[in-house]
């Protein structure tokens, strides 16, 4: 094996974390829109989704290599030239989140945030139409996005040969050993989670 394909550390704690919990309160929450018996768990999953989007925001500037912005946030001219590559038998590989990948995240974050924050907006109840309008129409605009962002990842590991699910899952990839990074961040992830379910349990105590 040489030095360009061994396991290298490229996602830590932290990312995953963020990454499968912001996942699974999306896609819960989605589900449980539309019923007053789950409108407890639809207003805490949306809560904490704004909550992991605010720490993702930090750790996008103060974080390990390939979790922050700088390192994927690519401009037109990248982005193009990648799209253009995977016509090629060897497409331009990126150890961290390709340049396409990088607008895939911002749309997420973004689109995450404007679907919570509206929620926020309308969850003391008489709320003017439109605000329930924006809502509705970022969230159905997230999944969409969602839909498109996980078609990408399964045609992204075919085409590069590469597990990206069980990358972000496990936090290794394959790349020079240059490229990895250092710490992984553990206690950072495992404080996340306790603050998770710590907050959940606040929000059923009563």
């Amino acid at each position: 094996m040489n030095d360009s394909e061994q396991p290298i550390r490229v996602w830590d704690w932290p990312v995953r974390v963020f990454h499968w919990s912001l996942a699974a309160c999306v896609f819960i929450a989605f589900f449980t829109g539309e019923s007053e018996r789950w409108s407890l768990w639809h207003q805490t999953l949306g809560y904490m989704a704004g909550g992991l989007l605010a720490f993702r925001l930090v750790w996008g500037f103060v974080g390990t290599r390939h979790a922050r912005f700088a390192s994927f946030i690519k401009g037109p001219q990248a982005i193009l030239a990648y799209v253009k590559s995977l016509r090629q038998v060897t497409p331009e590989h990126h150890v961290g989140h390709n340049p396409v990948g990088g607008v895939a995240v911002l749309l997420l974050i973004g689109l995450t945030a404007l679907t919570a924050f509206s929620g926020w907006l309308i969850a003391g109840g008489d709320a003017p139409g439109w605000q329930e309008e924006l809502h509705e129409v970022a969230a159905n605009s997230l999944m969409l996005v969602v839909a498109v962002h996980v078609l990408g990842v399964v045609l992204s590991s075919k085409q590069h040969k590469e597990n990206l699910v069980r990358a972000m899952l496990t936090g290794f990839k394959s790349g020079p050993s240059a490229m990895g990074i250092q710490s992984s961040w553990w206690w950072l992830g495992l404080l996340m989670l306790v603050a998770m379910v710590g907050f959940v349990w606040l929000q059923f105590r009563v």
